[in-house]
């Protein structure tokens, strides 16, 4: 008999608010503070990326642990990645046994040794620092925070399991000082905010997902699709928001379809990946279609190829294909008016596919 698949979905019911303690319009500053303790059974990280003037793409996140080892006790650690428009990439991180840590859980202030992020829904003061290499990130939101729904998918029959997203900030303006082997460059540019947390290793949740976020003229966009694991009937989550003039125009998403276009099989991590995306929103009032056309691949490579010892050898006795890439290229927004495309806008945008199950 085939297995029973297993229930799951973005959790919006009043339940759900009630059990979170979450407000179904409002969110509240401690929503991006600490959501977990550290201790087995949990992951958290906050994440911070940023476009900036030259074309550079600056990334910095802070993770409470590594988010495929859940059971495992606190291991907090920093990550910077920076992306150059002539094709370098350059990444680091501080990760250092018993490193000093904390994180308030009122708000959104995180210590990891001299690296930390603070702020209140509205500007952030974000600081990356390995001894050798440092970033400095100030952050002023243009667009309200924002959840889809509660920002908790559940997982189960008793929505046991669970993976949890806050878009802090949508979208802002960024000041950025780097300092990278000796040499200072200060920027400015646009910037993005996120909080994630969960309870269960990601990979036996979720099988693969879109995400991109773009500035585009006066709108601001987030689109993510994720699809579950097998076991939960390879389920979509949809998740959208479009923003222009600082306020929240559209983002239920029972009036979104999703068409990935364009399959071809990355020679690197043989993963099928899509080269145009299209999120269609029409609630009969407001029709807008956001496109992403891939042009290249910033990164792209084999999970397993992140792991050491044990872990690698268990990833790769159990047949473990996670990969994850990175794109960049043209994101495009048309605005209709019955059949007729009444605006049309194009920016560029980097955006990315994160794939741990087997190819479907």
């Amino acid at each position: 008999m085939p297995k029973k698949v297993l229930p799951s979905g973005i959790a919006g019911e009043d339940r759900h608010y009630e059990r979170l303690g979450v407000d179904p319009v409002s969110i509240a500053p401690w929503e991006d503070g600490a959501r977990t303790d550290g201790g087995p059974g949990s992951y958290e990280w906050w994440y911070v990326d940023t476009r900036l003037d030259d074309g550079t793409s600056l990334v910095i996140v802070f993770y409470t642990k590594r988010m495929m080892v859940p059971g495992k006790p606190l291991a907090p650690y920093a990550t910077i990645d920076l992306d150059y428009p002539d094709g370098r990439h350059f990444e680091e991180r501080l990760e250092v046994p018993g490193i000093p840590y904390s994180a308030d859980k009122n708000k959104c202030e995180v210590h990891i040794g001299p690296c930390y992020i603070k702020g209140d829904l509205h500007t952030y003061d974000v600081h990356y620092d390995d001894g050798k290499n440092q970033a400095h990130v100030t952050l002023k939101s243009n667009v309200p925070p924002w959840r889809p729904k509660t920002g908790h998918i559940f997982f189960g029959e008793a929505d046991e399991d669970s993976f949890a997203w806050l878009p802090s900030v949508p979208e802002g303006d960024v000041t950025a000082d780097i300092t990278v082997d000796g040499i200072t460059t200060h920027h400015t540019g646009t910037g993005y905010h996120d909080h994630n947390w969960g309870n269960r290793n990601m990979m036996q949740l979720m099988h693969h997902w879109y995400w991109g976020r773009a500035r585009v003229g006066e709108y601001r966009i987030i689109t993510s699709y994720i699809y579950g694991e097998k076991k939960y009937g390879y389920a979509e989550y949809p998740i959208f928001l479009l923003a222009k003039a600082g306020e929240h125009i559209a983002d239920d998403t029972q009036y979104l379809t999703f068409t990935p276009a364009d399959a071809f099989i990355n020679p690197q991590t043989e993963k099928p990946v899509h080269n145009t995306l299209i999120y269609d929103y029409n609630d009969g009032e407001k029709h807008y279609r956001i496109t992403y056309k891939r042009a290249e691949n910033i990164i792209n490579f084999k999970m397993i190829e992140q792991l050491k010892g044990l872990q690698r050898l268990g990833a790769k006795l159990i047949g473990f294909t996670g990969a994850y890439h990175r794109f960049s290229g043209e994101v495009i927004l048309e605005r209709f008016e019955g059949d007729e495309i009444a605006e049309r806008l194009t920016a560029p945008a980097i955006w990315e596919l994160m794939y741990f199950g087997k190819n479907i």
